[in-house]
């Protein structure tokens, strides 16, 4: 039976002068949203959408409105909605914590539909760019949950390398590593290794976006059982998570984008199109 590894001395905080505090979850967003802009500009040199250099520029001010204002409502909603029912103002108060990857990814998907409505772009080509580069963000985010100590796993005393959290007693499941190196690293991995290597797939609209939501969804839910589920929800049906019934529609959407992207079917929808 191991006893854990005590949680390294790590301030949340990078600098601080006053009331003004540089956070490490804030740089974690910043350097997401930063490297996905960059190699976005790469990518579009190769692409086939009129995803151009300068409308990913103008998409970096929805992108951002969408991950944040998304993240926050999805956690208000998804997470804690009679709490905040009850303090609306705390709504607004970022600051103190609270995001949903599940409402950032919503918020993405609608600022995503709308840029590609105004600029008349095919959605389904920038939309595959996009997921190839969203798991660098899942990545920096995950770490700083574990720099912050917040969103741990379950007890246990079965790993070597089980960690104890502040103000916890017993070994945990470092959860946000588990989901840094699978939903992070791994599936950026995949998806670019598929996007630059073989570009059949990217010339098939729809796949790499289909396989992010698909892998994403069973990478979650299979960590969610090592995930210690939100103290004020606590286990839904059958040992179920918040998290793990989130992730459900993405798989269905997933599959649907995977199915959708098949070329035996494109070529059905091309050849129904000259009838």
């Amino acid at each position: 039976m191991y006893t854990g590894i005590p949680f390294p001395d790590l301030d949340p905080v990078l600098f601080q002068w006053g009331f003004f505090a540089i956070r490490w979850y804030s740089l974690a967003y910043i350097g997401g949203l930063l490297f996905a802009w960059l190699l976005l500009r790469q990518m579009s040199k190769y692409a086939s959408s009129s995803f151009t250099v300068l409308k990913i520029d103008d998409f970096l001010v929805w992108a951002t409105a969408g991950i944040i204002l998304g993240g926050r409502l999805g956690y208000v909603l998804f997470y804690n909605f009679f709490y905040f029912m009850e303090h609306p103002l705390e709504i607004f108060m970022i600051w103190k914590g609270g995001m949903s990857f599940h409402g950032g990814l919503l918020g993405m998907i609608l600022v995503t539909i709308l840029f590609c409505h105004k600029k008349k772009i095919a959605l389904l080509p920038v939309a595959d760019m996009l997921c190839a580069v969203a798991p660098i963000g899942l990545f920096l985010g995950r770490l700083a949950n574990f720099v912050n100590g917040e969103l741990y796993g379950r007890v246990t005393h079965a790993v070597p390398w089980a960690v104890i959290f502040p103000n916890q007693t017993e070994p945990r499941h470092p959860s946000q590593l588990y989901e840094a190196a699978t939903e992070g690293l791994l599936l950026f991995l995949i998806l670019n290794v598929l996007w630059w290597f073989c570009p059949k797939y990217r010339r098939r609209p729809g796949f790499i976006s289909g396989l992010f939501f698909t892998l994403y969804g069973l990478f979650r839910m299979g960590i969610e059982c090592f995930r210690e589920p939100d103290a004020h929800i606590g286990f839904l049906p059958f040992q179920t998570t918040a998290g793990q019934w989130l992730c459900l529609p993405m798989i269905l959407l997933g599959l649907y984008l995977l199915y959708r992207s098949t070329p035996i079917l494109s070529l059905r929808n091309k050849e129904d199109e000259e009838r």
